[in-house]
């Protein structure tokens, strides 16, 4: 379904924390929040490049997600009501992607390198059943909008994570592992700014100019600041 590398994600939200308002709960709602992200994943993928709008049907959604028709609408009232997404702003079956501008303000999001026959392959280990499922999608944006363009990887603290995410910190590696067997993200082992014995785990985005990394870097890497 998409046909570019990546696309570009507003990320003013995340910044400003709206990943916390995504919390797991009972009756259903976390995994709406859930559905909201997978949502959005695949509207991002089909925004038009100059004005954020996608043209997809409920069809077109649920084949690249593999969420129902209740739940996939589920989601889509969740990124409304959070004020990530915009419906019918040209009519039915269109989807614009709230405080959208090409000049700024926007992360790089993996497309092409997430489908396979179609459809989100990451997805279809989701039960949307486990909050680790949430989780794991809410570190997989935050990733993507504080990847550096330098270094090419998300260089932060499980102290920050928390502060944008929510995801208490138990829960924290449980989450980085799912997203790494899902083959989103890669964890990475670099020199420690705070000790100069020790390592830090930063996170590099599969999919996102995979040319730049440990290997082509090197000795430049030792400089990385973390949150």
């Amino acid at each position: 379904m998409a046909t570019r590398d990546w696309v570009r994600l507003p990320t003013g939200w995340i910044q400003d924390g709206g990943l916390r308002e995504l919390r797991w709960g009972r009756n259903g709602h976390g995994s709406d929040n859930t559905a909201a992200l997978m949502t959005l994943t695949a509207i991002a993928h089909i925004a038009d490049d100059a004005s954020g709008i996608a043209r997809l049907t409920y069809d077109m959604l649920c084949a690249a997600t593999g969420l129902s028709r209740a739940k996939l609408s589920n989601g889509l009232d969740v990124l409304e009501r959070i004020k990530v997404v915009t419906r019918t702003p040209e009519g039915r079956s269109t989807y614009k992607l709230a405080n959208y501008n090409p000049q700024g303000g926007w992360a790089k999001l993996p497309a092409r390198s997430m489908y396979s026959a179609g459809r989100i392959a990451a997805f279809d280990d989701f039960s949307l059943r486990r909050a680790t499922e949430l989780d794991a999608l809410k570190l997989f944006f935050l990733f993507v909008a504080r990847r550096d363009r330098d270094t090419n990887m998300a260089n932060i603290s499980y102290d920050k994570i928390r502060e944008y995410t929510s995801i208490e910190r138990p829960r924290i590696k449980a989450a980085l592992s799912f997203l790494a067997s899902l083959s989103l993200v890669y964890v990475e082992q670099v020199p420690s700014s705070v000790n100069d014995h020790g390592v830090a785990n930063a996170y590099r985005v599969v999919g996102v100019d995979s040319y730049v990394h440990m290997g082509t870097r090197g000795r430049r890497m030792d400089s990385i600041d973390f949150e």
